[in-house]
Protein backbone atom coordinates (compact mmCIF):
# COMPACT_ATOMS: atom_id res chain seq x y z
CA UNK A 1 0.00 0.00 0.00
CA UNK A 2 1.13 3.58 -0.44
CA UNK A 3 2.92 5.36 2.38
CA UNK A 4 0.58 6.42 5.19
CA UNK A 5 0.12 10.15 5.62
CA UNK A 6 0.93 11.38 9.16
CA UNK A 7 -1.96 11.46 11.59
CA UNK A 8 -0.19 13.46 14.28
CA UNK A 9 2.64 13.02 16.76
CA UNK A 10 3.44 9.54 18.02
CA UNK A 11 1.62 9.32 21.35
CA UNK A 12 3.68 8.70 24.44
CA UNK A 13 3.25 5.44 26.34
CA UNK A 14 0.14 5.51 28.49
CA UNK A 15 0.06 4.30 32.11
CA UNK A 16 -1.87 1.08 32.60
CA UNK A 17 -4.20 2.24 35.30
CA UNK A 18 -6.61 -0.48 36.26
CA UNK A 19 -9.54 1.93 36.09
CA UNK A 20 -8.85 2.55 32.42
CA UNK A 21 -9.75 -1.05 31.71
CA UNK A 22 -13.32 -0.61 32.86
CA UNK A 23 -14.50 1.48 29.92
CA UNK A 24 -17.24 0.42 27.60
CA UNK A 25 -16.85 1.60 24.05
CA UNK A 26 -18.64 3.34 21.55
CA UNK A 27 -21.78 4.56 20.04
CA UNK A 28 -21.82 2.70 16.81
CA UNK A 29 -24.05 3.24 13.92
CA UNK A 30 -26.71 5.01 15.90
CA UNK A 31 -27.24 7.69 13.34
CA UNK A 32 -27.80 4.94 10.78
CA UNK A 33 -28.67 1.76 12.64
CA UNK A 34 -30.79 3.62 15.18
CA UNK A 35 -32.46 5.78 12.60
CA UNK A 36 -33.19 2.84 10.33
CA UNK A 37 -34.53 0.68 13.11
CA UNK A 38 -36.90 3.42 14.22
CA UNK A 39 -38.94 2.82 11.09
CA UNK A 40 -40.03 -0.41 12.72
CA UNK A 41 -41.64 1.53 15.55
CA UNK A 42 -44.77 1.80 13.51
CA UNK A 43 -45.03 -1.99 13.60
CA UNK A 44 -45.52 -1.77 17.35
CA UNK A 45 -47.91 1.15 17.30
CA UNK A 46 -49.99 -0.17 14.39
CA UNK A 47 -49.74 -3.90 15.23
CA UNK A 48 -48.34 -4.79 11.80
CA UNK A 49 -45.39 -6.83 10.59
CA UNK A 50 -42.19 -5.03 9.56
CA UNK A 51 -42.85 -5.95 5.91
CA UNK A 52 -46.30 -4.34 6.08
CA UNK A 53 -44.83 -1.25 7.67
CA UNK A 54 -42.13 -0.89 4.99
CA UNK A 55 -44.79 -1.21 2.32
CA UNK A 56 -46.94 1.39 4.05
CA UNK A 57 -44.09 3.85 4.53
CA UNK A 58 -43.15 3.72 0.86
CA UNK A 59 -46.71 4.65 -0.06
CA UNK A 60 -46.99 7.78 2.06
CA UNK A 61 -45.15 11.05 2.03
CA UNK A 62 -42.34 11.35 4.56
CA UNK A 63 -41.38 14.99 5.21
CA UNK A 64 -37.79 15.86 4.44
CA UNK A 65 -35.42 16.55 7.36
CA UNK A 66 -35.17 20.15 6.17
CA UNK A 67 -38.93 20.48 6.69
CA UNK A 68 -38.91 18.63 10.01
CA UNK A 69 -35.98 20.53 11.53
CA UNK A 70 -36.51 23.81 9.69
CA UNK A 71 -32.81 24.02 8.80
CA UNK A 72 -30.16 22.41 6.60
CA UNK A 73 -27.62 21.49 9.28
CA UNK A 74 -28.15 19.56 12.51
CA UNK A 75 -25.40 19.18 15.13
CA UNK A 76 -25.65 16.15 17.40
CA UNK A 77 -23.66 15.24 20.51
CA UNK A 78 -23.23 11.48 20.77
CA UNK A 79 -21.84 9.96 23.98
CA UNK A 80 -21.16 6.43 25.13
CA UNK A 81 -21.18 6.02 28.90
CA UNK A 82 -18.41 4.52 31.01
CA UNK A 83 -19.38 1.89 33.55
CA UNK A 84 -18.12 0.15 36.66
CA UNK A 85 -18.87 -3.04 38.61
CA UNK A 86 -20.46 -3.29 42.06
CA UNK A 87 -19.68 -5.79 44.82
CA UNK A 88 -21.88 -8.37 43.07
CA UNK A 89 -19.95 -7.88 39.78
CA UNK A 90 -22.94 -6.19 38.16
CA UNK A 91 -22.50 -3.28 35.77
CA UNK A 92 -23.65 0.19 36.76
CA UNK A 93 -23.18 3.66 35.25
CA UNK A 94 -24.58 6.08 37.83
CA UNK A 95 -22.71 9.42 37.62
CA UNK A 96 -20.39 7.87 35.05
CA UNK A 97 -18.13 9.82 32.72
CA UNK A 98 -18.51 9.68 28.96
CA UNK A 99 -16.28 7.03 27.44
CA UNK A 100 -16.92 8.05 23.84
CA UNK A 101 -17.55 11.60 22.60
CA UNK A 102 -18.62 12.42 19.05
CA UNK A 103 -19.64 15.73 17.52
CA UNK A 104 -21.82 14.78 14.53
CA UNK A 105 -22.93 17.09 11.75
CA UNK A 106 -25.93 16.01 9.68
CA UNK A 107 -25.38 17.90 6.42
CA UNK A 108 -28.89 17.82 4.95
CA UNK A 109 -27.99 19.86 1.87
CA UNK A 110 -25.43 17.34 0.59
CA UNK A 111 -26.66 14.13 2.27
CA UNK A 112 -23.46 13.68 4.24
CA UNK A 113 -22.63 12.86 7.87
CA UNK A 114 -19.50 14.25 9.52
CA UNK A 115 -18.33 12.51 12.71
CA UNK A 116 -15.57 14.22 14.72
CA UNK A 117 -14.24 12.14 17.63
CA UNK A 118 -12.95 13.85 20.79
CA UNK A 119 -10.55 11.77 22.91
CA UNK A 120 -12.03 11.47 26.39
CA UNK A 121 -8.77 12.51 28.10
CA UNK A 122 -8.62 15.96 26.47
CA UNK A 123 -8.19 18.85 28.91
CA UNK A 124 -11.22 21.17 29.08
CA UNK A 125 -12.52 23.92 31.36
CA UNK A 126 -15.53 23.06 33.50
CA UNK A 127 -18.31 25.57 34.41
CA UNK A 128 -16.61 26.24 37.76
CA UNK A 129 -13.46 27.38 35.95
CA UNK A 130 -11.43 24.30 36.92
CA UNK A 131 -9.55 22.21 34.38
CA UNK A 132 -10.51 18.55 34.06
CA UNK A 133 -10.69 15.81 31.49
CA UNK A 134 -13.50 16.62 29.09
CA UNK A 135 -15.44 13.45 29.92
CA UNK A 136 -15.88 14.69 33.51
CA UNK A 137 -18.66 17.03 32.35
CA UNK A 138 -21.09 14.13 31.87
CA UNK A 139 -20.42 12.88 35.40
CA UNK A 140 -20.81 16.32 36.98
CA UNK A 141 -23.98 17.52 35.28
CA UNK A 142 -25.28 14.90 32.87
CA UNK A 143 -25.87 15.52 29.20
CA UNK A 144 -26.85 19.16 29.77
CA UNK A 145 -23.43 20.05 31.16
CA UNK A 146 -21.66 17.82 28.64
CA UNK A 147 -23.34 19.65 25.76
CA UNK A 148 -22.28 23.03 27.15
CA UNK A 149 -18.68 22.11 27.97
CA UNK A 150 -18.04 20.27 24.70
CA UNK A 151 -19.65 23.01 22.57
CA UNK A 152 -17.49 25.66 24.29
CA UNK A 153 -14.40 23.49 23.86
CA UNK A 154 -15.10 23.14 20.13
CA UNK A 155 -16.04 26.81 19.71
CA UNK A 156 -19.54 26.17 18.33
CA UNK A 157 -22.84 27.76 19.50
CA UNK A 158 -24.27 24.45 20.74
CA UNK A 159 -25.83 21.12 19.79
CA UNK A 160 -29.33 20.68 18.36
CA UNK A 161 -29.82 17.10 19.57
CA UNK A 162 -28.06 14.46 21.64
CA UNK A 163 -27.80 10.67 21.89
CA UNK A 164 -26.41 8.92 24.96
CA UNK A 165 -25.69 5.20 24.93
CA UNK A 166 -26.31 3.30 28.12
CA UNK A 167 -24.57 0.12 29.24
CA UNK A 168 -24.24 -2.64 26.62
CA UNK A 169 -25.77 -0.57 23.79
CA UNK A 170 -22.86 -1.29 21.46
CA UNK A 171 -22.84 -5.02 22.14
CA UNK A 172 -26.64 -5.26 21.87
CA UNK A 173 -26.77 -3.42 18.54
CA UNK A 174 -24.16 -5.70 17.00
CA UNK A 175 -25.79 -8.85 18.33
CA UNK A 176 -29.20 -7.67 17.11
CA UNK A 177 -27.71 -7.51 13.59
CA UNK A 178 -26.13 -10.94 13.89
CA UNK A 179 -22.57 -9.59 14.12
CA UNK A 180 -20.35 -7.53 11.81
CA UNK A 181 -17.42 -8.21 9.48
CA UNK A 182 -14.31 -6.29 10.58
CA UNK A 183 -10.72 -6.39 9.33
CA UNK A 184 -8.87 -6.66 12.63
CA UNK A 185 -5.61 -4.66 12.77
CA UNK A 186 -2.92 -4.10 15.33
CA UNK A 187 -1.76 -0.53 15.85
CA UNK A 188 1.17 -0.68 13.40
CA UNK A 189 -1.12 -1.95 10.67
CA UNK A 190 -3.88 0.51 11.60
CA UNK A 191 -1.72 3.64 11.58
CA UNK A 192 1.26 2.94 9.35
CA UNK A 193 0.14 0.02 7.17
CA UNK A 194 3.22 -1.90 8.34
CA UNK A 195 3.36 -5.27 10.10
CA UNK A 196 0.10 -6.29 8.40
CA UNK A 197 1.13 -9.92 8.03
CA UNK A 198 -0.98 -11.82 10.53
CA UNK A 199 0.00 -10.36 13.89
CA UNK A 200 -2.49 -10.79 16.75
CA UNK A 201 -4.10 -8.84 19.57
CA UNK A 202 -4.05 -10.83 22.81
CA UNK A 203 -5.06 -9.18 26.04
CA UNK A 204 -6.78 -10.41 29.21
CA UNK A 205 -8.03 -8.46 32.20
CA UNK A 206 -10.56 -10.45 34.20
CA UNK A 207 -11.17 -7.63 36.67
CA UNK A 208 -11.91 -5.21 33.83
CA UNK A 209 -13.91 -7.85 31.91
CA UNK A 210 -11.76 -7.36 28.82
CA UNK A 211 -10.65 -10.44 26.86
CA UNK A 212 -9.29 -10.01 23.32
CA UNK A 213 -7.85 -12.88 21.26
CA UNK A 214 -7.96 -11.92 17.59
CA UNK A 215 -5.55 -12.36 14.69
CA UNK A 216 -5.02 -9.73 12.04
CA UNK A 217 -7.41 -10.19 9.12
CA UNK A 218 -11.12 -10.31 8.33
CA UNK A 219 -13.34 -11.65 11.12
CA UNK A 220 -17.07 -11.94 11.76
CA UNK A 221 -17.35 -10.47 15.26
CA UNK A 222 -20.19 -10.80 17.71
CA UNK A 223 -21.05 -8.02 20.12
CA UNK A 224 -18.58 -8.99 22.85
CA UNK A 225 -15.73 -9.45 20.37
CA UNK A 226 -16.38 -6.16 18.59
CA UNK A 227 -16.59 -4.24 21.87
CA UNK A 228 -13.33 -5.82 23.04
CA UNK A 229 -11.62 -4.84 19.78
CA UNK A 230 -12.85 -1.26 20.09
CA UNK A 231 -11.88 -0.97 23.75
CA UNK A 232 -8.29 -2.11 23.19
CA UNK A 233 -5.78 0.67 23.86
CA UNK A 234 -2.92 -0.99 25.71
CA UNK A 235 -0.11 -0.52 23.22
CA UNK A 236 2.00 2.35 21.92
CA UNK A 237 -0.86 3.95 19.96
CA UNK A 238 -3.37 4.09 22.84
CA UNK A 239 -6.46 6.31 22.40
CA UNK A 240 -5.86 7.50 18.79
CA UNK A 241 -5.92 3.89 17.55
CA UNK A 242 -8.81 3.08 19.86
CA UNK A 243 -10.82 5.80 18.11
CA UNK A 244 -9.73 4.50 14.70
CA UNK A 245 -11.02 1.04 15.66
CA UNK A 246 -14.31 2.57 16.71
CA UNK A 247 -14.58 4.22 13.30
CA UNK A 248 -13.69 0.92 11.62
CA UNK A 249 -16.61 -0.79 13.31
CA UNK A 250 -18.95 2.11 12.47
CA UNK A 251 -18.19 1.64 8.77
CA UNK A 252 -18.59 -2.13 9.17
CA UNK A 253 -22.01 -1.55 10.70
CA UNK A 254 -22.98 0.63 7.75
CA UNK A 255 -21.90 -2.15 5.40
CA UNK A 256 -23.95 -4.66 7.39
CA UNK A 257 -27.10 -2.53 7.47
CA UNK A 258 -26.97 -1.37 3.85
CA UNK A 259 -25.31 -4.41 2.26
CA UNK A 260 -27.68 -7.00 3.73
CA UNK A 261 -31.04 -5.29 3.82
CA UNK A 262 -32.94 -8.56 4.23
CA UNK A 263 -30.96 -9.31 7.39
CA UNK A 264 -31.65 -5.79 8.67
CA UNK A 265 -35.35 -6.16 7.97
CA UNK A 266 -35.51 -9.52 9.75
CA UNK A 267 -33.84 -8.03 12.83
CA UNK A 268 -35.53 -4.64 12.76
CA UNK A 269 -37.72 -5.28 15.80
CA UNK A 270 -34.64 -6.38 17.77
CA UNK A 271 -32.85 -3.21 16.71
CA UNK A 272 -35.79 -1.07 17.74
CA UNK A 273 -35.85 -2.78 21.13
CA UNK A 274 -32.16 -2.03 21.68
CA UNK A 275 -32.66 1.57 20.61
CA UNK A 276 -35.51 2.20 23.06
CA UNK A 277 -33.82 0.27 25.89
CA UNK A 278 -30.21 1.43 25.57
CA UNK A 279 -30.37 4.96 24.10
CA UNK A 280 -31.35 8.27 25.70
CA UNK A 281 -32.10 10.95 23.09
CA UNK A 282 -34.14 14.07 22.47
CA UNK A 283 -34.78 13.15 18.82
CA UNK A 284 -38.50 12.72 18.19
CA UNK A 285 -39.85 9.68 16.35
CA UNK A 286 -40.90 11.95 13.45
CA UNK A 287 -37.35 13.33 13.18
CA UNK A 288 -35.81 9.86 13.24
CA UNK A 289 -38.18 8.53 10.58
CA UNK A 290 -37.45 11.52 8.35
CA UNK A 291 -33.68 11.08 8.76
CA UNK A 292 -33.89 7.33 8.17
CA UNK A 293 -35.80 7.88 4.95
CA UNK A 294 -33.42 10.63 3.81
CA UNK A 295 -30.18 8.74 4.49
CA UNK A 296 -31.44 5.31 3.38
CA UNK A 297 -29.38 5.33 0.16
CA UNK A 298 -26.32 7.13 1.55
CA UNK A 299 -23.01 5.76 0.30
CA UNK A 300 -20.15 4.85 2.63
CA UNK A 301 -18.09 7.73 1.26
CA UNK A 302 -20.70 10.21 2.53
CA UNK A 303 -19.72 9.36 6.11
CA UNK A 304 -16.66 11.46 6.98
CA UNK A 305 -14.76 10.61 10.16
CA UNK A 306 -11.83 12.24 11.91
CA UNK A 307 -10.50 12.90 15.41
CA UNK A 308 -9.12 15.95 17.21
CA UNK A 309 -5.35 15.48 17.62
CA UNK A 310 -3.23 16.53 20.59
CA UNK A 311 0.22 18.08 20.89
CA UNK A 312 1.36 16.60 24.21
CA UNK A 313 0.21 15.09 27.48
CA UNK A 314 0.52 16.36 31.06
CA UNK A 315 -0.18 15.23 34.61
CA UNK A 316 -3.37 17.10 35.50
CA UNK A 317 -3.97 17.29 39.28
CA UNK A 318 -6.71 14.85 40.38
CA UNK A 319 -6.98 13.40 36.84
CA UNK A 320 -3.56 12.01 35.99
CA UNK A 321 -2.27 11.74 32.44
CA UNK A 322 -4.30 14.13 30.24
CA UNK A 323 -4.08 15.36 26.65
CA UNK A 324 -3.34 18.90 25.47
CA UNK A 325 -5.40 19.57 22.30
CA UNK A 326 -3.87 20.83 19.07
CA UNK A 327 -5.94 24.02 18.99
CA UNK A 328 -5.00 24.92 15.40
CA UNK A 329 -5.95 21.52 14.00
CA UNK A 330 -9.09 21.50 16.14
CA UNK A 331 -10.24 24.83 14.69
CA UNK A 332 -9.63 23.59 11.15
CA UNK A 333 -11.53 20.35 11.74
CA UNK A 334 -14.45 22.19 13.35
CA UNK A 335 -14.61 24.55 10.39
CA UNK A 336 -14.37 21.84 7.72
CA UNK A 337 -16.61 19.26 9.40
CA UNK A 338 -19.08 21.00 11.69
CA UNK A 339 -19.48 24.57 10.45
CA UNK A 340 -18.79 24.89 6.73
CA UNK A 341 -18.01 21.52 5.07
CA UNK A 342 -16.89 21.52 1.45
CA UNK A 343 -19.67 21.17 -1.10
CA UNK A 344 -19.82 19.51 -4.55
CA UNK A 345 -18.96 21.88 -7.41
CA UNK A 346 -20.90 22.09 -10.69
CA UNK A 347 -19.27 20.90 -13.90
CA UNK A 348 -18.04 23.58 -16.36
CA UNK A 349 -18.97 23.65 -20.04
CA UNK A 350 -16.64 22.15 -22.66
CA UNK A 351 -15.06 25.48 -23.66
CA UNK A 352 -14.18 26.40 -20.07
CA UNK A 353 -12.72 22.95 -19.46
CA UNK A 354 -10.60 23.12 -22.62
CA UNK A 355 -9.02 26.34 -21.38
CA UNK A 356 -7.44 24.65 -18.34
CA UNK A 357 -3.83 23.62 -19.04
CA UNK A 358 -3.00 20.34 -17.20
CA UNK A 359 0.62 21.41 -16.55
CA UNK A 360 -0.72 24.32 -14.46
CA UNK A 361 -2.39 21.95 -11.99
CA UNK A 362 -0.52 20.24 -9.12
CA UNK A 363 -2.23 17.08 -7.89
CA UNK A 364 -1.94 15.08 -4.66
CA UNK A 365 -3.16 11.47 -4.87
CA UNK A 366 -4.28 9.61 -1.73
CA UNK A 367 -5.09 5.91 -1.65
CA UNK A 368 -8.42 5.42 0.13
CA UNK A 369 -9.30 2.14 -1.58
CA UNK A 370 -7.31 -0.33 0.49
CA UNK A 371 -5.83 -1.71 -2.76
CA UNK A 372 -2.04 -1.72 -2.77
CA UNK A 373 -0.49 0.67 -5.28
CA UNK A 374 -3.80 2.29 -6.34
CA UNK A 375 -2.57 5.85 -5.72
CA UNK A 376 0.55 5.31 -7.84
CA UNK A 377 -1.59 3.88 -10.66
CA UNK A 378 -3.85 6.94 -10.65
CA UNK A 379 -0.88 9.31 -10.35
CA UNK A 380 0.69 7.65 -13.39
CA UNK A 381 -2.50 8.16 -15.42
CA UNK A 382 -2.67 11.83 -14.45
CA UNK A 383 1.02 12.38 -15.16
CA UNK A 384 0.55 10.93 -18.65
CA UNK A 385 -2.27 13.42 -19.14
CA UNK A 386 0.11 16.30 -18.38
CA UNK A 387 -0.66 17.08 -14.72
CA UNK A 388 2.10 17.81 -12.21
CA UNK A 389 2.08 15.16 -9.48
CA UNK A 390 2.92 16.42 -5.99
CA UNK A 391 2.46 13.94 -3.12
CA UNK A 392 1.37 10.31 -3.45
CA UNK A 393 0.41 8.38 -0.30
CA UNK A 394 -2.39 6.90 1.78
CA UNK A 395 -5.61 8.62 2.82
CA UNK A 396 -6.44 8.67 6.56
CA UNK A 397 -8.87 5.79 5.94
CA UNK A 398 -8.83 2.95 3.40
CA UNK A 399 -12.57 2.20 3.18
CA UNK A 400 -13.62 4.63 0.43
CA UNK A 401 -16.02 2.92 -1.95
CA UNK A 402 -16.30 6.03 -4.12
CA UNK A 403 -13.59 8.40 -5.33
CA UNK A 404 -13.45 12.06 -4.32
CA UNK A 405 -11.76 14.98 -6.03
CA UNK A 406 -11.08 17.89 -3.67
CA UNK A 407 -10.49 21.22 -5.46
CA UNK A 408 -8.60 23.83 -3.42
CA UNK A 409 -7.07 25.64 -6.37
CA UNK A 410 -7.04 29.21 -7.57
CA UNK A 411 -7.07 27.73 -11.09
CA UNK A 412 -10.71 27.72 -12.17
CA UNK A 413 -12.12 24.23 -12.87
CA UNK A 414 -8.86 22.48 -11.92
CA UNK A 415 -10.80 19.66 -10.26
CA UNK A 416 -13.04 19.20 -13.28
CA UNK A 417 -9.97 18.97 -15.53
CA UNK A 418 -8.57 16.19 -13.35
CA UNK A 419 -11.88 14.34 -13.41
CA UNK A 420 -11.96 14.49 -17.21
CA UNK A 421 -8.60 12.68 -17.33
CA UNK A 422 -9.95 9.71 -15.37
CA UNK A 423 -12.51 7.05 -16.31
CA UNK A 424 -16.08 8.36 -16.35
CA UNK A 425 -17.80 7.56 -13.06
CA UNK A 426 -21.19 8.93 -12.02
CA UNK A 427 -20.03 8.84 -8.37
CA UNK A 428 -16.83 10.79 -9.00
CA UNK A 429 -17.79 14.24 -7.67
CA UNK A 430 -15.74 17.39 -7.23
CA UNK A 431 -15.72 18.91 -3.77
CA UNK A 432 -14.77 22.53 -3.27
CA UNK A 433 -12.44 22.98 -0.29
CA UNK A 434 -11.83 26.68 -0.90
CA UNK A 435 -8.54 28.17 -2.03
CA UNK A 436 -6.50 27.15 1.01
CA UNK A 437 -5.57 23.52 1.69
CA UNK A 438 -5.75 24.23 5.44
CA UNK A 439 -9.53 24.54 5.11
CA UNK A 440 -9.68 20.83 4.29
CA UNK A 441 -9.35 17.90 6.70
CA UNK A 442 -7.15 16.23 4.09
CA UNK A 443 -3.39 16.37 4.38
CA UNK A 444 -2.26 18.32 1.33
CA UNK A 445 1.17 19.24 0.06
CA UNK A 446 2.34 22.81 -0.15
CA UNK A 447 0.82 24.54 -3.17
CA UNK A 448 -1.24 21.62 -4.45
CA UNK A 449 -4.39 22.44 -6.42
CA UNK A 450 -6.34 19.20 -6.32
CA UNK A 451 -6.39 16.13 -4.08
CA UNK A 452 -7.71 12.85 -5.47
CA UNK A 453 -8.85 10.35 -2.84
CA UNK A 454 -8.90 7.06 -4.73
CA UNK A 455 -11.89 4.81 -3.99
CA UNK A 456 -12.58 1.23 -4.99
CA UNK A 457 -14.84 2.39 -7.85
CA UNK A 458 -11.91 4.08 -9.62
CA UNK A 459 -9.63 1.09 -9.07
CA UNK A 460 -12.24 -1.13 -10.71
CA UNK A 461 -12.77 1.30 -13.59
CA UNK A 462 -9.04 1.60 -14.29
CA UNK A 463 -8.70 -2.18 -14.45
CA UNK A 464 -11.33 -2.31 -17.19
CA UNK A 465 -10.64 0.87 -19.18
CA UNK A 466 -7.66 1.77 -21.43
CA UNK A 467 -5.50 4.70 -20.37
CA UNK A 468 -7.19 7.99 -21.30
CA UNK A 469 -3.83 9.52 -21.94
CA UNK A 470 -3.10 6.93 -24.65
CA UNK A 471 -6.63 6.52 -26.00
CA UNK A 472 -7.53 7.68 -29.46
CA UNK A 473 -9.53 10.90 -29.67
Amino acid sequence: MDNQLPLGPTPPPQPRYATILRRVSLVLGLLLVGLGSTLAGFAIFEHKTPLQVVSQVTQVFVPSPQQVFGKNDVLVLVEGLDYDYDAKDQEFSKESRSDVIWAVHLDLNNKRIYQLSIPRDMIATMPNGQQAKINQAQSDGGVKEAKSVIANWLGIPGFDRYMVLRIDATKDFINALGGVNVYVKNSDCLRNHTNCTGDSINYDDSWGHLHIHLTEGMHHLNGDQAVGYMRFRHDWCSDPCRIMRQQQVLHALMDRVKGDKINTLLHVNDLLGVFHRDVDTNFTNAELVSLANYYADMDQSALKTNQVPYTSDMDLPNYGDSLVPDVTARAQLVQSMLIAPPTPLPSPDANALAGVVPSSVRVDVENGSGVRGAAHRVASELQKAGFVIADVGDAPSDDHTTTEIHDHSRVAFAGAKVRAALPALSTLTIIGDGTLPSASPLVTSQGSDVTVVVGRDLVSALSKAPSKANASP
